[in-house]
């Protein structure tokens, strides 16, 4: 049963404070107005198409536009509204602050074409930044070009590939060493680089197999490009063997790419330069702060180590006789983003950097650990646990016990919406069946943790207790209760229709 929808009399069903809207187009009435906009004199169609009589946009006054999308919103779940406990995908919250300094006038209000004597308070900004970044790693250079964590993750392993051209083995440097748990975006962006990729399948224990990895390496050698390896890992382990790995793929003249995805976790306790790692991007919005998704752009900067240097994308900024330039390395791999990458997501991660200090980014680190590991250690009793031991900023659950019951992890995360959770990350890392990854973050407080925990554990006693059953037809209380996800996959309808 769909709750909060319109009958066929347009009679509401148990809308409280919950209004259903029709499509504008079905409010649409000829002659209905919201702005009146007085006709252009000679005007001159300079498209080159033809003149469209019609639109074809709804006719509406501006109460109901206004209404319609303020309904709409009150349908969304977001940050502000609540937790979101998705592993891998830190969803946090966004300071204040940061937005503050994000509008400030000369931040907000300027262009990348202008000169740049003018702009210089923008590029110092970017060039702090670019040092906050270098100094957390270790590592010597930094380009803050790329739009988002996959287009880092491109920039990083076009970086390599431009390296061994300049050295010449750009032919017979084919292969690129990935786990299996890999997020997607790094066979694809390895794919994309023209690279052939290798699996590294996962241990016992939720880390890389260090022996079938050694086995690569001998079987493959100066063939290979690079490996691309997140750390802490999407089990939401830290990779022990983390120093073996590396001195193993430099032993044959091969990089290593670290996929920054999930850097909150070790932020300012460990230098990644340490371990080995030559190439890593960093996701703003995961480590930083800055809005994620709809709520952004997305900002995915790049760090490399010294040998590296030349060789990232354009532009970079530089202190040249104390003016800021930008600079575009001899040897660059190219351009990924137009203008100077994301500006305003630099603006917010400085203030984040600023605000918290090298020892408030340890704390960050520490907090998300420390919450995740409260939360394993409190439904170990109640969810299988796939790997033993302790985690890092997420835990990795699965439903192996509630399929005793016929229930699952989709079961399960629809019982969470109905009970007002937004669901943890379902079905990834694929390495295991039925997984539920989940990352409370550090901005969280215990008692939302403790929320969170206590409605997993009823959801597991009611399932465990033969009540289960309900919740293969949750959520109810939602403006749309469960969908047919496999027909609407299948059977999409993307345009509006009259229906009979």
């Amino acid at each position: 049963m769909n709750h909060n929808m319109l009958t066929k009399n347009n009679i509401p069903q148990e809308i409280g404070l919950n209004h259903e809207t029709e499509l504008l187009i079905k409010q649409s009435s000829e002659g209905s107005c919201g702005v009146d906009f007085e006709e252009v004199e000679n005007f001159v169609n300079k498209t080159g198409q033809e003149s469209r009589a019609e639109i074809g946009l709804a006719q509406v006054n501006e109460p109901q536009v206004i209404r319609h999308f303020v309904r709409l919103s009150r349908q969304n779940y977001s940050i502000d509204t609540g937790f979101y406990p998705l592993g891998s995908c830190t969803m946090k919250h966004n300071p204040r602050l940061n937005e503050k300094v994000a509008r400030l006038k000369g931040f907000c209000d300027i262009h990348p074409l202008q000169d740049s004597t003018t702009t210089q308070g923008a590029f110092q900004l970017m060039y702090e930044l670019q040092n906050w970044l270098a100094k957390l790693t270790g590592l010597e250079t930094v380009s803050l070009a790329p739009a988002a964590g996959a287009q880092g993750e491109l920039a990083g392993i076009m970086v390599i590939k431009k390296a061994h051209e300049i050295s010449g083995q750009s032919k017979q440097r084919k292969y690129i060493l990935i786990p299996d748990s890999a997020h997607g975006t790094n066979p694809a962006t390895a794919a994309m680089c023209g690279y052939q990729i290798k699996v590294i399948p996962t241990d016992d224990n939720g880390l890389i197999n260090f022996e079938l990895f050694q086995d690569l390496i001998k079987e493959h050698g100066t063939e290979i490009a690079g490996t691309m390896i997140t750390n802490p890992n999407t089990c939401g382990r830290f990779e022990k063997n983390i120093k073996k790995i590396s001195d193993l793929i430099h032993s044959v003249g091969a990089y290593f790419y670290c996929d920054g995805a999930n850097y909150n976790a070790i932020v300012g306790k460990i230098k990644p330069a340490d371990l080995g790692i030559d190439v890593m991007h960093f996701n703003l919005h995961k480590t930083f702060s800055t809005p994620h998704g709809g709520g952004g752009p997305g900002s995915g900067p790049i760090a490399v180590c010294k040998e590296l240097s030349d060789y990232i994308p354009s532009p970079h900024i530089r202190l040249i006789n104390d003016q800021y330039e930008l600079y575009t390395p001899k040897n660059s791999c190219g351009k990924v983003k137009g203008f100077n990458g994301q500006f305003g997501m630099h603006v917010r991660a400085l203030s984040y950097m600023l605000s918290h200090g090298s020892d408030g980014l340890q704390k960050v680190a520490e907090d998300s650990v420390i919450s995740a590991n409260y939360i394993l250690s409190s439904l170990s009793d109640y969810y299988h646990v796939p790997y033993p031991g302790y985690c890092m900023h997420e835990c990795l659950l699965n439903d192996k016990i509630q399929r005793q019951d016929n229930l699952t992890t989709f079961d399960i995360a629809k019982a969470l919406i109905e009970y007002g959770i937004h669901p943890m990350t379902v079905f990834f890392p694929l390495v295991v069946q039925n997984a539920m990854l989940i990352e409370p973050t550090e901005t969280e407080s215990k008692q939302e943790i403790d929320n969170f925990i206590s409605i997993m554990i009823y959801i597991a006693s009611k399932i465990k207790s033969g009540e289960g059953e309900k919740y293969k037809n949750f959520p109810l209380s939602t403006p749309r209760a469960r969908l047919d996800e496999v027909k609407a996959a299948k059977n999409p309808i993307v345009t509006w229709m009259e229906q009979d």
